[in-house]
């Protein structure tokens, strides 16, 4: 990371040692300030980032696999392309972030805030999402294989040709979500909210249902 004459951050993307740095200078990783900076392609895997502000970096094709982000702030970030292969992302905030491609298998993003995502062709597969807010995200074609989207709200996303075997959306709230064209084999659907689901052209067999599954 290098500076002009202003005093001004230049574009070049930072390193894994630029971060070492940030980070033992601030001594606490919530203080980590990494807002708005070029980080495309860095290698973060493993390191514990809990609590940094990443908004709006730029995290594209980063690896970050098995890094520690609970309660991060990534809302805005691109992390298009990003490895986040059992990524630890509770309760982190990624808002309009950009996830297309991304590899999040086996991530944990229990209750992370994702509204307005954008998780086209992602994989999520075996990833939990357990009372994450995903609503009105883009997860078009996204592999949801086997995620656990327990207590989830996915009111008004879109998730046409998304493939979710074996996912559990059991107590999820999917009012208005579009479904066109999913796979939905072997899905738990137990007492979730299907109010004005888009359900057409979608594989729905083996599911597991109640009768208190809301279906308007």
């Amino acid at each position: 990371m290098s500076t002009d004459s202003s005093g001004k951050r230049d574009d070049t993307p930072l390193t894994r040692n630029d971060i070492d740095r940030l980070l033992r200078k601030e001594g606490r990783t919530e203080k980590l300030d990494g807002r708005d900076l070029n980080l495309k392609g860095i290698n973060l895997a493993y390191l514990d980032l809990r609590g940094a502000l990443l908004a709006r970096a730029d995290l594209s094709g980063a690896d970050l696999s098995e890094a520690d982000l609970r309660r991060a702030d990534l809302s805005g970030a691109n992390l298009s392309g990003a490895r986040l292969l059992g990524t630890l992302l509770n309760k982190a905030n990624l808002s309009q972030a950009v996830l297309s491609g991304a590899d999040l298998s086996q991530a944990d993003l229990s209750e992370a805030n994702l509204s307005e995502a954008n998780l086209c062709g992602a994989n999520l597969s075996q990833s939990t999402l357990h009372e994450a807010n995903l609503s009105r995200a883009d997860l078009r074609g996204t592999d949801l294989n086997g995620a656990d989207l327990g207590v989830v709200s996915l009111f008004g996303a879109t998730l046409r040709g998304a493939v979710l075997n074996e996912a559990n959306l059991s107590r999820a709230r999917l009012g208005r979500a579009n479904f066109f064209g999913a796979n939905l084999t072997g899905v738990n659907l137990t007492d979730a909210d299907l109010s004005e689901a888009d359900l057409s052209g979608a594989l729905l067999s083996e599911l597991t249902v109640s009768d208190q599954v809301q279906e308007k």
